[in-house]
């Protein structure tokens, strides 16, 4: 049976540039791979027809001579110093792992973080840190600048990061060659793992900074200032980029998260924007009317008109007197609950008058209703 046109094979045409004929492969390596097919018996010897085509493709020296001879720059007789015993280029069926390794990077580099022909792996990230920050509510109605104390790591000042002794550079690790993983084949497939010389960095210490033994970063307290913007709840989170953690021998820092926790108030609640307050109002004041003035949150006073008859629970609302809003809105509001008060160690005369005042309202009073009234000849008839 005659071979078909490698270029036919891989769908490309004659030509066609390097990074053609890679994308060509990559698309029939994923389109014809047996395990993505194993409803057709077919699939197994297309996948290694293709890999076939890309194995003499990809050799700029196999793809002249092919584009000269066709298929039979690879049957034998045609000598060259390229050819090995028993046939051509070494491009035949049974060799298409290494034509699958080559674009394992690109089918699954980002997957596994694969750095290769990248010169070397980059430097770990540090990590993020976070602190929990308790303010006021009055804190939080404002705004503030606030200076924080974290224990962090940092950039070692002797070797400048790098973690050799002196500031001298780390030298790529000749286990993986810089790349911080080694490879090992299994079939067609190719196995990742981490490099135990290096432990996955890449680049190896031959000298150890004394002060942070090769880390390139040490323990220190940092304090920073934080803008603390006016509005904010428990649970808002401030981020401070590059005030984390130090990455590993010059590595790029982490963030700093701050997260706001504000704390309890002896006289408000709040909910979202709005503040709520309980209030005492004498039992006078609740019965014959008046006004009264309650402390806000910005520090200052507040006059509220109390009804007369104002009963307890009874709310009124003092509009923009509540919180700033932290992402646009409007200022929230202030809303008062009353509480009216019974008062407490009367004298002689006050018991006089309020008997006088209770002669004087069995209209009005609500024990004179038919429901107290039944209550009462209830418990009388229980004392009989």
């Amino acid at each position: 049976m005659a071979k078909r046109d490698y270029y036919e094979i891989l769908g490309i045409a004659k030509g066609a540039s390097a990074d053609e004929i890679k994308k060509g492969y990559r698309t029939k390596a994923k389109e014809l791979h047996p395990d993505r097919n194993a409803d057709n018996p077919n699939a197994e010897a297309q996948f290694k027809e293709a890999n076939e085509a890309y194995e003499v493709l990809k050799s700029a020296d196999k793809k002249a001579a092919y584009d000269r001879y066709g298929h039979a720059a690879f049957e034998g007789g045609m000598g060259g110093g390229g050819q090995r015993p028993g046939g051509g280029f070494g491009g035949g069926q049974g060799d298409f792992s290494s034509a699958f390794s080559d674009v394992f990077d690109d089918l699954f580099g980002d997957f596994m973080g694969n750095q290769r022909g990248g010169g070397g792996r980059r430097a770990a990230r540090g990590a993020d840190l976070r602190y929990n920050l308790g303010i006021t509510l009055e804190d939080a109605f404002k705004g503030m600048q606030k200076s924080i104390n974290v224990p962090t790591s940092i950039a070692c000042d002797s070797c400048s990061g790098t973690g050799a002794e002196g500031g001298a550079e780390p030298t790529s690790c000749p286990t993986c060659s810089g790349m911080g993983k080694v490879r090992a084949q299994q079939g067609f497939f190719t196995v990742e793992r981490t490099c135990p010389t290096c432990s996955g960095m890449g680049q190896i210490v031959k000298n150890p900074c004394k002060s942070c033994r090769g880390a390139g970063r040490v323990e220190k307290d940092r304090t920073l200032s934080v803008n603390i913007p006016a509005g904010v709840e428990t649970g808002t989170r401030i981020r401070l980029a590059g005030e984390g953690e130090a990455g590993m021998r010059g590595g790029p820092s982490g963030d700093l998260y701050i997260f706001i926790e504000v704390q309890d108030h002896e006289l408000f609640e709040r909910d979202g924007g709005n503040l709520f307050c309980r209030v005492p109002v004498s039992m006078s004041t609740a019965a014959l009317g008046g006004s009264i003035e309650v402390p806000t949150i910005d520090g200052g006073r507040g006059r509220v008109q109390i009804p007369s008859g104002s009963q307890s629970g009874r709310q009124m609302r003092l509009r923009g007197k509540g919180m700033p809003p932290l992402r646009g809105g409007g200022t929230g509001d202030m809303i008062i609950e009353l509480a009216v008060e019974t008062p407490v160690n009367l004298t002689g005369r006050q018991k006089e008058l309020l008997q006088e005042f209770e002669k004087e309202s069995e209209n009005n009073n609500p024990e004179s209703s038919s429901f107290f009234s039944s209550v009462r000849s209830f418990w009388d008839s229980m004392k009989g």
